[in-house]
């Protein structure tokens, strides 16, 4: 079973679509990344798997039933842009108002349980205005798992964090899904953190799908190179390129792609002259195939 099916879901504004003909499946327990450019239909997406929008065709499944059934709507936990707290209330008051308003029954139970989820149990009697931006974030996460939801929904959680608020992130939503077996759909634009972590990703253009798959399947797509630097880099570029077929100058460095062994690239270039100051063997990111796949390098 699936988390979140989607089949032909659109939805237009004044007559211009946000999400057309879109396809999605999130497998259960996994982390799927949700990726696309702004206005891509990302947040779109979401709000209407979340039942904020109205759809204006398609079909939205959770966990096998249609997203209205009030039994699996329960079972969906969202962080949609900001965790819309009262400032001057603490954040032990802020959660206690959610918790009342789903009609939780364990409240300081529940309450405590997911402040010890986003590292915040010490932190539960200061005032929501006091907060950083990353503690704010995870207060919306803790917001967004009272009722221990199996889906959880989260729009750009890690933008504009820093270093070490983008790691508690990390480790609270691997800890969500690993621990407490909770499915998380994150969008974000910052793709080396989402790299990370994500098990599955789904690429948004213009509101339609364009590309769904497994973090293994990434792995295996991505493209192995061979990056260097010489003293002439016009000059080692040109050869390269008589004897390889995808050879690129990227920055600092020449790429040379899709050749297994470094030991062939040396061993000619010494050849040809070239004094080889730098070598290493890598392999393109999340990022760069992102990239790569709009710009339709990504198939050369």
């Amino acid at each position: 079973m699936n988390a979140i099916e989607i089949r032909g879901l659109s939805k237009s504004f004044r007559g211009m679509y946000a999400v057309n003909n879109l396809n999605m499946t999130v497998p259960v327990g996994s982390i799927y990344g949700f990726i696309g450019e702004n206005g891509s239909g990302k947040s779109t997406t979401e709000k209407l798997i979340c039942g904020h929008l109205v759809k204006d065709a398609g079909e939205i499944k959770l966990f096998g039933k249609d997203y209205t059934d009030a039994g699996v709507r329960v079972r969906v936990g969202a962080l949609i842009e900001n965790a819309g707290c009262f400032p001057s209330s603490s954040v032990y008051q802020n959660l206690m108002m959610q918790a009342i308003n789903l009609g939780l029954d364990n409240r300081e139970e529940e309450i405590d349980r997911v402040l010890k989820i986003v590292r915040m149990q010490d932190s539960k009697f200061i005032k929501f205005k006091t907060c950083s931006l990353g503690m704010k974030q995870r207060i919306g996460i803790a917001m967004a798992l009272l009722g221990n939801p199996a889906l959880l929904i989260l729009d750009e959680p890690i933008n504009g964090l820093d270093t070490d608020g983008m790691r508690i992130m990390r480790e609270i939503l691997v800890d969500i899904t690993k621990t407490y077996g909770c499915t998380v759909l994150i969008s974000s634009h910052i793709l080396g953190e989402l790299e990370k972590i994500a098990t599955h990703y789904g690429i948004i253009r213009q509101g339609k799908m364009i590309m769904e798959l497994s973090a293994k399947e990434m792995e295996n797509r991505a493209k192995v190179f061979t990056s260097l630097k010489t003293a002439d880099m016009a000059g080692a570029l040109k050869a390269l390129k008589e004897k390889y077929k995808s050879v690129r100058l990227e920055g600092e460095y020449i790429r040379v792609y899709d050749v297994n062994e470094v030991e062939q690239i040396v061993e000619y270039l010494i050849e040809k002259g070239f004094v080889i100051s730098e070598i290493k063997k890598n392999k393109i990111g999340l990022e760069e195939y992102y990239i790569q796949l709009m710009s339709g390098k990504e198939s050369e």
